[in-house]
């Protein structure tokens, strides 16, 4: 079993913004050790100010998590700061808006050198010092875009889905071995995160999340449990949980859904010009923030991901009551 919280070492790449800040403040709050990487200092900085106050023990490592050499010199601080990782949050994104022909192939290999090869970098780092451990959990965090593609978002799709592949892949031999090593896969609805005004856009006005949006306390939350119940993979928002469905059921019905009428291409679109910044090659100054500009309609819990996707159990026995039931209906319109 994992170490409690207030004895874990805990990695957080992208803890400069969004999902990988407030992830770093959860764990302070019971009084981990969290080590902040993220490109831009200065946000680490203000981060780390923050952690300090709400009783964790944070340690700031400037990274591009692009580069397989500042990661592994990331793991490398880490264990000679506190001695061991316990917890390794992959969590580092960047984002473009535009189509396929519209998107550069310089862009899509950056999209896919941060968002694919930089958790695959932060795996790799994190593996060596785990095994001699003989224990440890990695949290990769994708997206429910892992499952289902959308369009205007290619390069971030195919990055999402490499990690869902890549993450199946890593446990299966971790398993095989008896390592020790748990690895969770983490898929996120919407996000109220600064990603959208981050991101590079081509659309001709500021690209925006697709609802129902979330907060990133909820995505925290359920970085920060499994890390002490460690799980096979989480779908944070019922949204999310509801297009995995529909993927499953038939992607074709997903994709005229999706078309129709334009729908996913409207409802990635703001009414706000583009103002031509983005951290997609280079970090964004200033002192970073926690949440996006969608805050207004947001949802600040998921009550599938709190009571049925956190514990395994309570899902399969909803699903197997829902068979029974749902044969029992068909056979009583058979008679």
């Amino acid at each position: 079993m994992p170490r409690p919280l207030d004895e874990q070492v805990v990695v957080i790449t992208g803890a400069s913004s969004g999902i990988g800040r407030e992830t770093a403040l959860e764990f302070s709050r019971r009084r981990s050790a969290v080590v902040l990487a993220a490109r831009n200092r200065e946000a680490l900085e203000e981060v780390s100010n923050e952690a300090e106050r709400s009783g964790g023990r944070p340690h700031v490592v400037p990274t591009d998590v692009a580069g397989w050499d500042e990661v592994e010199r990331l793991a490398q601080e880490a264990v000679e700061r506190f001695g061991r990782i316990d917890t390794w949050v992959n969590n580092a994104a960047v984002s473009a808006y535009a189509s396929v022909e519209q998107t550069t192939v310089e862009e899509i290999a950056r999209i896919i050198q941060v968002d694919l090869m930089g958790q695959i970098h932060g795996m790799k780092a994190a593996l060596p010092h785990m095994r001699r451990q003989r224990e440890g959990t990695i949290v990769n965090v994708a997206s429910a875009e892992a499952r289902r593609g959308v369009p205007l978002q290619a390069p971030y799709v195919a990055a999402k889905h490499g990690i869902k592949g890549f993450t199946d892949s890593l446990r299966m031999e971790l398993e095989h071995e008896r390592s020790g090593i748990q690895v969770t896969l983490i898929l996120p609805s919407s996000i109220n995160t600064p990603l959208f005004t981050h991101a590079r856009s081509k659309l001709g006005v500021k690209p925006q999340p697709i609802p129902p949006v979330y907060e990133p306390r909820v995505v925290a939350e359920a970085i920060v449990f499994v890390a002490e119940h460690p799980r096979r993979e989480v779908v944070v928002g019922g949204s999310g949980k509801a297009l995995t469905l529909i993927e499953r059921l038939s992607p074709s019905l997903a994709d005229r859904y999706m078309v129709q009428g334009g729908r996913m291409f409207q409802q990635q679109r703001t009414d706000q010009p583009d103002d031509g910044v983005d951290n997609l090659f280079g970090p964004l100054p200033g002192t970073g923030a926690t949440t996006g500009d969608f805050g207004g309609g947001s949802k600040s819990e998921s009550l599938y991901t709190r009571h049925l996707a956190l514990h395994p159990n309570r899902k399969r026995a909803l699903t197997a009551t829902a068979i029974v039931g749902t044969l029992a209906l068909v056979r009583r319109i058979g008679r």
